[in-house]
């Protein structure tokens, strides 16, 4: 093929969903429109997911006024354990990459990526945490 690019055969197609956060409405962090996300990936059942924060956003009414029920590190978490747990069925690549507004993550560029002990073994192969700025390679 490199000798002669014209006969190469065309490369596999790959759908791509790429979303970006906040993922909750301005007056609730329930996160409906996260589980909105979560019933798309599960429908149609993309390659890779690129999910792009924020993912509890410093900017949000709630947040800013200290009306949360827990510390911003476990919301966080309970938010990718409904990513995470919701979209196994559909088998897609997730693809987390954080924000300057993810409250609950470090305020410095270029952002390093999320940690997150907790994720299941069965689910690493599948779950990236990448920094911001990254490169990207599909396939």
């Amino acid at each position: 093929c490199p000798q002669n690019p014209s006969f190469c055969p065309p490369a596999e197609q790959r759908m791509v969903l790429v979303a970006c956060g906040p993922y909750t409405t301005s007056d609730s962090i329930a996160y409906d429109p996260l589980a909105d996300l979560v019933e798309v990936i599960c429908r149609d059942r993309p390659d890779v997911c690129v999910l792009f924060g924020p993912f509890l956003d410093a900017r949000h009414e709630q947040v800013e006024n200290c009306q949360l029920l827990g510390p911003f590190a476990e919301v966080f978490k309970l938010c990718l354990k409904m990513i995470i747990e919701g979209t196994r069925s559909a088998g897609s690549q997730l693809v987390f990459v954080p924000s300057l507004r993810d409250v609950h993550h470090d305020y410095v560029y270029p952002q390093p990526p999320f940690l997150f002990p907790e994720l299941p073994k069965d689910d690493k192969p599948r779950v990236h945490f990448v920094s911001e700025p990254c490169t990207l390679d599909v396939d």
